[in-house]
């Protein structure tokens, strides 16, 4: 499977386009689900909702829709680990109340947290319900990616059945190198410049694809991003694949793009629930 998202769903800037026009926000998470298969939980990283917001969330996405929730910034970015287990293990009951449309949890590590952390996070990583909750790990300082460390941070998450976040960010900063200008220059938090290292180490895998705002300043990584995915797809690895921008109005048609170019050459995937609404004349396009 191949589930397909973005980082968010409450975005005003897609009413008339993505969605259309004149939607209330309240209907924002339904007409998301109608559209895309997955989506990035990053409210979870800044705010922890109760249990009626969860299964009310759940309540307004089709069956087959996968949240990906990010653990909480309170757990992830104040220092080791290991003591937060036992109120991640309470996060992560919270967010079973989104039964069969949770997908990976993942865990996002601050730039702070190096490759001398490596015994707290196998610990860490071995109280967590993989089974029961898949979990997926993002690292950031940049000593993970030297080859001994990211040896040993791969073949632990291998053991474990964990999975290795791909974060790509080659499209916005490639084109600085080209003197294309800068198109986080408007962004309030800049994603990190890290190498892309595409392993995998679980029976999934996410991919965060941070995208240039225009269309085709993406289409050489778009190219190698679908003949990657059919490959693993093939393999039966499944896929949480999740668009970014620098200007978030153009990601849904940058996702839908990278979809369906992926399809042109792996038939079997599942149709998009996007494609299958018809168009209204009426709405402005981002094509």
């Amino acid at each position: 499977m191949l589930y397909l998202g973005c980082a968010v769903w409450a975005f005003p800037g897609w009413v008339g386009d993505f969605y259309p026009a004149q939607s209330s926000p309240g209907k924002f998470l339904r007409l998301y689900g109608e559209r895309l298969t997955a989506v990035e939980g990053n409210t979870t990283f800044y705010s922890i909702p109760d249990q009626a917001t969860v299964k009310r969330w759940a309540e307004q996405v089709p069956k087959g829709f996968r949240f990906c929730p990010k653990l909480p910034r309170v757990y992830s970015h104040q220092g080791p680990l290991l003591p937060h287990l036992p109120a991640v293990l309470k996060f992560l009951d919270l967010m079973a109340s989104w039964g069969d449309r949770l997908g990976p949890t993942f865990v996002q590590l601050p730039p702070t947290y190096s490759p001398a952390a490596l015994a707290d996070l196998s610990t860490f990583l071995q109280g967590w319900p993989v089974q029961r909750v898949p979990v997926s790990v993002e690292v950031r300082h940049l000593n993970w990616f030297r080859p001994e460390p990211a040896k040993a941070l791969n073949q632990m998450l291998q053991d474990l059945g964990v999975g290795r976040v791909l974060l790509d960010t080659r499209p916005i900063y490639d084109c600085l190198e080209e003197g294309q200008g800068d198109p986080q220059i408007k962004s309030e938090r800049r994603k990190p410049k890290v190498p892309l290292q595409p392993v995998v180490t679980a029976p999934f895998t996410l991919v965060r694809y941070i995208s240039h705002p225009e269309l085709g300043l993406n289409q050489p990584y778009l190219a190698e991003w679908v003949e990657r995915l059919h490959q693993w797809l093939t393999q039966g690895t499944d896929v949480y694949l999740f668009v970014h921008c620098p200007d978030e109005a153009r990601s849904p048609a940058i996702a839908r793009h990278l979809y369906n170019q992926l399809q042109a050459i792996h038939p079997d995937l599942t149709p998009l629930p996007w494609n299958q609404i018809a168009p209204d004349p009426a709405q402005l396009s981002l094509f």
